[in-house]
């Protein structure tokens, strides 16, 4: 049988907020978002702008822990992850935000995936410090991880894909698979919903596997 694997999103996707809409809120100031300023203008890189904005983080371990706990992780992922591997899908989790906090979330919910993300460490002192992943064959300067190479890369190799996601760098990965397998939340779906490009909506990543078994249920708009 054709392998079936699907690619999703971390932040906003399998857990409810961003770690860095959360980070913002408990320990930034508005000063400290000025990359974020720049990357809208076109100036620098989406990687660098987070690069930035993370180094900035000045906390300790215990308040990196309170913020990963405001994501909200899904409480049904394991299960959900469950029922995707009996019916033959496998998951990777692909983002373009820190694997260092994304590491920690999946091993505090049981489970284990694999995880292509941005590497990175925390220091006190120094904040989340994220680097690139130049050695990954999916590498971009842009974001770190390519998530559209990601999803070629699988497609080319044979397999049934799905994605799954909720923001800007989810547009071009979401639209490389079959509308019955494009699945989003948040400002994805507003947008592919304002685009006219069919998708199927979900609230919590764990309705995903039932939909899954369902290719020929009806997608939106």
């Amino acid at each position: 049988m054709k392998s079936r694997i699907l690619i999703t999103d971390f932040d906003g996707t399998i857990t409810r907020r961003d770690f860095f809409t959360c980070v913002v809120e408990a320990l930034l100031t508005p000063e400290d978002l000025e990359p974020w300023r720049l990357y809208t203008a076109g100036e620098i890189s989406h990687f660098e702008a987070l690069r930035r904005i993370f180094a900035a983080i000045r906390a300790d371990e215990a308040d990196l822990e309170e913020v990963m706990a405001s994501m909200e992780i899904d409480p049904g992922l394991r299960a959900g992850l469950s029922r995707l591997a009996d019916t033959g899908w496998e998951v990777v989790v692909v983002s373009n935000g820190c694997r260092w906090y994304i590491d920690r979330l999946l091993s505090k919910a049981g489970v284990t995936v694999p995880v292509l993300a941005n590497p990175g460490r925390f220091d006190p002192d120094r904040g989340l410090i994220m680097e690139l992943p130049e050695s990954s064959p999916f590498f971009s300067p842009e974001t770190g991880i390519d998530k559209g190479a990601v999803v070629e890369g699988h497609r080319r190799g044979g397999a049934a894909v799905a994605f799954a996601g909720d923001g800007r760098p989810d547009v071009a990965p979401a639209l490389l698979v079959p509308p019955e397998r494009r699945f989003a939340r948040q400002w994805l779906a507003g947008h592919l919903q304002a685009e006219g490009h069919p998708y199927r909506l979900f609230d919590r990543w764990s309705e995903i596997p039932s939909m899954l078994a369902a290719p020929d249920a009806e997608v939106s708009p």
